[in-house]
């Protein structure tokens, strides 16, 4: 209902909320920052990274032992298969979406941990799981909380803009060594491949500390609080002129009004087009443990059958010592981002991971199947695969960095709606093939979606969108580019 409709007794009660509100989020704004808050911001934020990133990751690395668990009982062990189920958690992935945008509302704290006890309970339920069916309870919840990244928009928001990305990827680097945790507990309570569940419990324990630890130490961010509060003070006419104005649509927020907006203004559409174009080879990243395991089975066996023997034995030697160093890789890919992308820019940035995912996809993928030394292969798997995902954080850090504040977390949150294109398009080509055509595949299949996909997102990075580096996160209106 439009102001101008209701009536006097609503009106009142609605200035009252208001003036609650006010109160409230001046006063979180007086709260003091102790002596070196913004160290200890940053521990906390790395914690929850970890956990995000351990999350994340963990079904990938154990994606073999899990599809030869789970499907095993009903004939059938294709991590094919595995991925053509795990479909099921598409409509928990929409959810997400549509929840991510209310941080633009009710504030970002809030979400940051709600999201980390989510993403930690939910490793707990797999690790409890004795069927397919609570696996996938825990893994659509799983889903739906990792995508929120509020830690990231926390990053954004809390730190200096000339240093933003060097923090940004120093706390993704530490996040990405602590995947290390899991091959760790692979070695450690794996002493065989059916006993996967173990490694999910100590990660979910972590996260669930952790996020008590948010709840009681961290408080709202400046940026978020200063929006809000501008929003709230405006006179009734104001907003009514604000609600005029076709890129402010939904002053506070909203999946559609950021879409909106983005289709509207150069820059934000064209990101959006490079992410769609730089996940066609996202099949690749949900499979690599599947490309190491298959790799070094294949070469292991004679005749060229692959026998569960071979596999089992593959799991707990080879593809563990591979997986340690696979989050070396993925930090030094992370920390590269970080440095050339403050010290040269986004745009520079991003070329240079999508290059080093290209050429150390190719080698992991050649590396496993010629049986290199598997620290080596397991650097070259953790290169790619953090490439690949720094190239988008670089281009969802120039989403944030051209979106106004105001519609910055939906801005960041509408860029998923636009990548599950290319998501789709990776799955409805690669999963069938994969499943017809045996494990074995999976690197080849991968391979010729990865490779023009990056190169697409190459042509669309350079020639259509602008460099953000530098940007006044306060100020920007997403309109500069245009």
């Amino acid at each position: 209902m439009k102001a101008k409709e209701m009536t006097p007794e609503k009106l009142a009660k609605l200035s009252v909320r208001r003036e609650k509100e006010i109160l409230k989020w001046e006063k979180e704004k007086t709260r003091p920052k102790k002596n070196l808050y913004f160290a200890y911001l940053v521990f906390i934020i790395t914690l929850i990274y970890s956990t995000d990133e351990i999350a994340s990751q963990i079904g990938t690395l154990m994606k073999t032992e899990i599809a030869n668990d789970l499907l095993s009982k009903f004939g059938e062990s294709s991590v094919g298969l595995l991925d053509i189920l795990s479909i099921l958690v598409v409509p928990f992935q929409a959810l997400g979406l549509l929840y991510r945008p209310l941080a633009d509302r009710w504030g970002r704290k809030k979400f940051l941990i709600i999201n980390t006890f989510g993403m930690s309970f939910a490793m707990l339920v797999i690790f409890l799981s004795n069927n397919l069916f609570l696996y996938f309870v825990g893994a659509c919840m799983v889903q739906f909380f990792i995508p929120h990244d509020m830690h990231v928009v926390y990053i954004m928001e809390s730190s200096p803009s000339k240093h933003r990305a060097r923090v940004y990827s120093s706390i993704k680097f530490v996040a990405n060594m602590s995947v290390m945790l899991i091959p760790f507990l692979r070695r450690m309570l794996m002493e065989n491949a059916s006993e996967w569940r173990n490694v999910y419990l100590i990660p979910a324990l972590v996260g669930v500390v952790t996020s008590f630890i948010a709840l009681a130490t961290a408080r709202e961010t400046d940026s978020f609080i200063d929006s809000r509060l501008r929003h709230l003070r405006m006179s009734d006419e104001e907003r009514r002129a604000e609600k005029e104005k076709a890129d402010a649509a939904n002053a506070q927020g909203g999946l559609i009004p950021a879409l909106k907006f983005a289709m509207k203004h150069n820059q934000l559409r064209w990101l959006y087009i490079t992410s769609a174009l730089a996940n066609l080879g996202f099949i690749g990243t949900i499979n690599y443990q599947v490309i190491l395991t298959y790799g070094y089975a294949g070469n292991m066996a004679s005749g060229g059958k692959i026998t569960e023997a071979i596999l089992d034995s593959v799991s707990t030697g080879e593809v563990t010592t591979a997986l340690f160093m696979f989050p070396i890789g993925c930090a030094v890919s992370q920390v590269i981002m970080g440095f050339i992308s403050d010290s040269k820019g986004r745009k520079t940035a991003a070329i240079t991971t999508a290059v080093n995912c290209l050429i150390a996809f190719v080698t992991f993928t050649v590396g496993s199947s010629l049986a290199w030394n598997p620290y080596l292969v397991g650097f070259l798997c953790g290169a790619s695969i953090g490439s690949f995902y720094s190239t988008n954080d670089v281009l969802i850090m120039m989403i944030g960095e051209s979106a106004p504040t105001n519609l910055r977390s939906s801005a960041m949150s509408a860029q998923f709606i636009v990548t599950a294109a290319g998501v789709a398009l990776s799955y409805v080509i690669g999963l069938p093939i994969i499943t017809l055509a045996g494990n074995s595949a999976t690197g080849i299949v991968s391979l010729s979606l990865l490779v023009p996909g990056f190169i697409a997102a190459f042509f669309s990075l350079v020639r259509k969108t602008n460099e953000t580096k530098g940007i006044d996160m306060d100020t920007v209106t997403g309109c500069e580019w245009d």
